[in-house]
């Protein structure tokens, strides 16, 4: 089977920086504290950043069931995070609308 951590890897902590400049962004234009958007993207945040640290270790571990089990925690949070995003996308959404 063919290691996915190089892909998660990347994804994640490109996702990770898009998570950061809607927080800040929020923080910046003061709309944080009329919507729940910052707290998902928040919640991202912090999956992205676990995902890129489990990802990291999966490609860094030398005993293959090891880094297996690295490989499928960095994938499931990483899974969690896109729907984090979703959500937040969705609360976007809903207040242009």
């Amino acid at each position: 089977m063919e290691k996915k951590s190089t892909h998660i890897l990347n994804a994640s902590s490109n996702l990770l920086g898009f998570s950061l400049i809607i927080i800040t962004s929020l923080k910046i234009t003061k709309i944080s504290h009329s919507t729940h958007l910052d707290e998902f993207a928040g919640v991202a945040c912090l999956f992205f950043a676990f995902s890129c640290f489990f990802s990291f270790l999966a490609i860094r571990s030398q005993r293959e069931k090891q880094g297996f089990r690295f490989e499928t925690i960095a994938d499931y949070l990483f899974l969690i995070a896109l729907f984090c995003i979703v959500l937040a996308v969705i609360i976007v959404t809903m207040e242009i609308i």
